[in-house]
């Protein structure tokens, strides 16, 4: 394989956010029906799990009726706030053996790339309560980018980095950030996407750990 750099995907890949994310998406929701923007609706975890990977524009796009973007800049803030107090009092939870694994690559001398379709305070509160700048040599969030797809992000990023490159994520977004750049993928079947995202994806692990087994 001889891979010399490995980018991974943070939410569904490192960090199980979906604990966090949960209560956040329904207090931005409330206000969305409290206001009459959207009708009532009870979500489940797994209905909320899919929003997990998109950038922002990208969620919000996705609602029906379409929200105004004032609306959409208040309950975007409104998650991101829920989120970074959430981390702030320590409820971030990472996988089991996430952090063991990226001293593993680390020390075996991989240079890793922390690329997340997340905005730049979520970045750096994490960054700061995990203290991932231990392990990762580069942090790419597509606010950086203007939220540009994220295989457009690694096209501009892959020609500064060792090759090969291989790609970690557990959302479409990152099997074809793999595909478009000819770069080969790690899907991450644990996290929050469905069998047919991984679809074409050169390896598939059931857990973060299994990136020692494989590299």
């Amino acid at each position: 394989m001889g891979y010399k750099t490995i980018c991974l995907d943070y939410d569904g890949t490192i960090h199980d956010s979906i604990q966090i994310y949960y209560k956040a998406f329904l207090k931005a929701f409330d206000y969305l029906v409290q206001h009459g923007y959207q009708a009532k609706k009870d979500w489940t975890k797994d209905e909320v799990k899919r929003f997990l990977g998109q950038n922002p524009p990208e969620m919000w796009a996705s609602f029906k009726p379409a929200l105004p973007e004032e609306i959409i800049a208040i309950v975007s803030k409104m998650i991101g706030e829920a989120m970074r107090d959430s981390i702030l009092n320590h409820e971030g939870v990472l996988f089991d053996g996430a952090l063991d694994t990226l001293a593993y690559l680390k020390e075996k001398g991989y240079t890793l790339v922390y690329l997340s379709n997340s905005k730049n305070y979520y970045m750096e509160i994490n960054k700061n309560e995990f203290r991932l700048d231990r392990y990762f040599d580069q942090f790419v969030s597509s606010e950086m980018y203007g939220y540009i797809p994220k295989k457009d992000i690694l096209a501009k990023l892959k020609d500064t980095l060792p090759q090969p490159i291989l790609m970690v994520g557990d959302r479409i977004h990152d099997m074809e950030s793999g595909h478009a750049n000819q770069i080969d993928t790690v899907a991450c079947l644990y996290g929050y996407g469905k069998d047919e995202e991984f679809i074409g994806s050169t390896y598939q692990i059931d857990e973060i750990k299994a990136l020692i087994k494989l590299l």
